[in-house]
């Protein structure tokens, strides 16, 4: 399995609803490291998984309506915990829809897999993985 990750991040504020949150139910901000993954069986015939520059831009795209945002009030969110387990499954399908509309420099369909890894600290990280 070969693969390419490209990197970025976003300084977001939000707040949790449900006890098992402690104080994360109230306002807090933080910032994320996101790492896009994109993996696929072989090489293209240019001997890449996808173009970096390409996946960079896609990644960027997704990420800046929710950079220097508050997750509460963007209406997309609205009544869900903005969790980082949540956010790496919005941001993948995201991807997967750039993937499938061939914006990579690679068609979408030679991809096997795309997976989003979010750093909420260096001690604390969530990841999703599927299909594209």
């Amino acid at each position: 399995m070969f693969a390419v990750e490209v990197r970025d991040h976003v300084m977001i504020a939000h707040s949790f609803k449900g006890e098992l949150f402690g104080p994360a139910q109230a306002l807090h901000g933080a910032t994320f490291v996101i790492d896009a993954a994109f993996l696929a069986d072989s090489l293209d015939a240019n001997g890449v998984v996808i173009d970096i520059g390409r996946a960079h831009d896609a990644l960027k795209e997704v990420l800046q309506p929710l950079n220097y945002k508050n997750l509460d009030e963007v209406p997309e969110f609205a009544g869900i915990n903005t969790t980082t387990e949540f956010l790496t499954k919005h941001i993948h399908d995201h991807l997967a829809k750039a993937a499938r509309a061939d914006k990579l420099g690679r068609p979408g369909s030679e991809l096997k897999a795309i997976r989003v890894t979010i750093s909420e600290s260096h001690v604390a990280r969530a990841w999703y993985e599927a299909g594209i």
